[in-house]
């Protein structure tokens, strides 16, 4: 296995692990039954984690994007890495104001976080994981990337979904809002 997998290996074992750490940390959230939609939400979280696992281990390049890969791949490293800082820094940040997000039932205990990455934007979790992951198909020169761009909508849909349970539920929120932005630093 060539280096850059293996840094692109580690970087994503590094985040899942430090994810399943740190959230064994949090109050666990009351116990109920996960609808049908969690459970679902849950299993493809896991089959896309271990799609992307698979792409990377694997010794070849799926759909190549360009048939030159050297500057994709600086450009993707680069990305993958400020994704994967920002996405651990965010988590890191919040503490024990984070949740999953099939079951946000923290929210009620959650206070607001306005330091660090969370001074300028909302959502430096959802943005760093969205860098890491056109970081890592660029490193990987493959047009998988098209499929990440298809969950960007999804998870813009999910950040508003959170954002209105915690302006109905955190006090400060509102004001919070109008001072940053939800995913890019002085622009979105």
């Amino acid at each position: 296995m060539d280096l850059l997998r293996v840094y692109l290996i580690a970087g994503i074992a590094a985040h899942k692990i430090y994810w399943e750490v740190t959230k064994r940390h949090v109050p666990p959230a009351p116990k109920i039954s996960p609808s049908p939609l969690v459970r679902l939400v849950k299993a493809a979280k896991v089959a896309i984690l271990l799609a992307i696992c698979v792409q990377v281990l694997i010794p070849w390049t799926i759909l190549p994007l360009s048939s030159d890969a050297a500057p994709l791949q600086v450009a993707g490293l680069l990305l993958y890495t400020l994704g994967l800082a920002m996405a651990i820094a965010g988590r890191s940040q919040l503490g024990n104001s984070w949740s999953d997000i099939e079951t946000p039932g923290q929210v009620a205990k959650a206070t607001l976080i306005s330091h660090g990455l969370y001074r300028y934007i909302r959502h430096p979790i959802y943005t760093g994981d969205i860098l890491l992951l056109i970081g890592l198909e660029l490193a990987l020169n493959s047009q998988v990337l098209l499929l990440i761009l298809l969950m960007v909508p999804v998870i813009l849909r999910q950040a508003i979904h959170e954002e209105r349970l915690l302006i109905r539920n955190l006090p400060g929120y509102v004001s919070y809002c109008a001072r940053t932005k939800r995913f890019l630093p002085f622009v979105a």
